[in-house]
């Protein structure tokens, strides 16, 4: 309400502060009648902007802009309606979907069997059933992950291997059997094979103990699924994104760097894109190096278009395996003994990371639970004395338990942190998994900003979905889809949440002079919403849509409720 308040008494000055000379020249569009909202460094309010070309060029009111218009200017009247820069998401995969089994709208057990039998039904006996990978069993009524048995019981003439997000499978006896795991079998290193209490397979395989599973490569990407991506993405407000190693779970990263370089050729792309590379292999330096070579990409090469952002690795699971001080909550926690899953470890992880330093590459490491963010540290740090860091905003994605001896290391290394609203949909699993208390915590963004650490917000779709109003409500208001509120402490205001989801990502970057915020000589990137973001009740931050998207000077998205003549 604080920010309510704000923007409602200070409305005169806020528009007389973000007034912007009039451009020299006509602009080819004038937005007017609007509450354009800059998030520029003083979170000005104006009435209009103007644009010509791909900038911005001027902001200010409405009366004042429409005035520099020429015989050519198209003049769009806003109605009032609320505009923010164009929303960007700092680690999304993809927007989901597929041609698996879609379990992504189940909300019970019982649906999800159906989903899975429907299936079967349908599949020649042996052939393998697959799930897509955008669900999490936070979204069903009994928040719990399918049993074998289960499985068995809905398709007991097929393997079946649901993809849950990004690190874990569950199977069905079948499956078990195609692959010759049993309850002897050994969970590998960086992995973990999910037991019941008699010694019986539960069917959860996570993390590294999902490769004992041989799933057939994902179908071909082309260009032509991009754009369909690139367009659902529009229509919830996203001007640029940041892909964490891969746009396809699977598959070969180098070839989608090529079609979107292709799209880009082409002018065919509506997404501003930061590319992260990504090492899965660290058994050998060597290895690593001779993969690096034969891509024949290079560090930052791209434009505002399509960048290579730097490189994607990582050092403990998920909601499931994140590597954590302190023992799981019982029964998880085996009697004390389980503390999570060092999927990479530090003897493998911290030479390559080295090596990435003196070959100049960016690092962003995925780290969940507080022991993998002390191993990224301790990685982070000798590269740093090797060779400074310092100024090259590597990151750390997710971070979902901080401990406040962390904090200097971060502040002295002048890391940024990748948050994601991994606890608006996954709250019942890591409080089950980590107990309550510690799942209150997860991803405290008011303690980060707090500190002053550059935080940059995002969703890890299909892990989570991709709505970002989502994940701004969530961060604003600590709620989540299922569970309630958890950690009261952790929330932030609407203007912060803003700029987590605009200039502090084109920061993370090293693109806030070109993007974030709507000012003179800026990208005109911009969202029109359904609603004023700035004073709607908490709850129907949630609801917010994207009526139109820009890019570039370009509208690249338009519901019905917005057309401008």
């Amino acid at each position: 309400m604080k920010i309510v308040r704000r923007a409602a008494a200070c409305a005169a000055c806020l528009l007389a502060a973000c007034a912007t000379q009039p451009p020299s020249a006509p602009p080819d569009i004038v937005l007017y009648n609007g509450k354009i909202v800059t998030v520029d460094a003083s979170f000005s309010v104006a009435q209009a902007v103007a644009i010509r070309g791909d900038r911005f060029v001027a902001v200010g009111t409405t009366e004042s802009l429409r005035r520099t218009a020429g015989p050519d200017t198209r003049q769009i009247d806003l109605g009032g309606r609320t505009v923010t820069p164009g929303l960007m998401d700092g680690h999304l995969h993809n927007a989901g979907g597929g041609p698996g089994v879609n379990l992504s709208r189940v909300r019970s057990i019982d649906e999800l069997l159906a989903a899975v039998e429907a299936r079967a039904k349908k599949t020649p006996p042996g052939e393998l059933i697959i799930s897509n990978s955008d669900w999490h069993e936070a979204q069903l009524q009994e928040k719990r992950l399918p049993h074998l048995k289960e499985l068995d019981r809905v398709a007991p003439r097929n393997p079946v291997v649901l993809v849950r997000g990004g690190h874990e499978y569950i199977i069905n006896s079948a499956a078990a059997q195609r692959w010759n795991i049993t309850g002897e079998t050994k969970s590998p290193a960086g992995g973990e094979i999910g037991h019941d209490a008699d010694g019986g397979l539960n069917g959860e395989l996570v993390d590294t103990a999902r490769a004992l599973v041989h799933l057939p490569p994902p179908g071909p990407l082309n260009p032509t699924i991009i754009e369909r991506q690139m367009r659902l993405l529009n229509s919830v407000g996203l001007t640029s994104i940041r892909v964490p190693g891969s746009f396809q779970f699977g598959g070969d990263q180098v070839a989608a760097y090529h079609m979107f370089q292709d799209l880009k050729r082409e002018g065919r792309l509506t997404m501003r894109v930061n590319y992260l590379m990504r090492v899965f292999d660290f058994s050998s330096v060597d290895k690593v190096k001779a993969l690096i070579a034969s891509w024949n990409i290079k560090p930052d090469e791209g434009d505002e278009w399509l960048r290579i952002g730097g490189m994607k690795t990582l050092v403990d699971g998920g909601f499931e395996g994140g590597n954590m001080r302190e023992p799981y909550a019982e029964p998880y926690g085996r009697g004390g003994k389980f503390k999570g899953i060092e999927v990479v470890p530090r003897s493998q992880y911290i030479p390559v990371v080295l090596e990435l330093n003196r070959l100049g590459w960016r690092v962003a490491t995925h780290a969940v639970g507080d022991a993998a963010v002390d191993e990224v540290l301790d990685a982070y740090e000798a590269a740093d004395r090797e060779r400074p860091i310092k100024g090259k905003r590597w990151t750390i994605e997710h971070f979902f338990i901080a401990q406040p001896d962390h904090f200097a290391r971060v502040r002295a290394l002048d890391l940024a942190i990748s948050a994601q609203d991994h606890l608006y949909l996954a709250a019942p699993s890591m409080a089950k998994y980590w107990g309550r208390e510690r799942a209150e915590q997860v991803t405290p963004m008011r303690t980060f900003l707090d500190q002053g650490f550059p935080v940059a917000g995002g969703t890890d779709s299909p892990v989570i979905p991709y709505n970002p109003f989502w994940a701004m409500y969530h961060f604003i208001t600590r709620d989540t889809i299922s569970d309630g509120v958890y950690g009261a402490n952790q929330r932030i205001s609407r203007e912060e949440a803003l700029r987590v989801y605009t200039i502090n990502n084109a920061r993370l970057t090293f693109e806030e002079s070109r993007k974030g915020s709507i000012e003179p000589g800026k990208l005109a990137d911009l969202v029109v919403l359904s609603a004023d973001y700035l004073t709607v009740p908490e709850k129907e931050i949630e609801q917010l849509k994207a009526i139109a998207t820009m890019i570039g000077g370009r509208f690249v998205y338009m519901d019905r409720a917005f057309r401008p003549q």
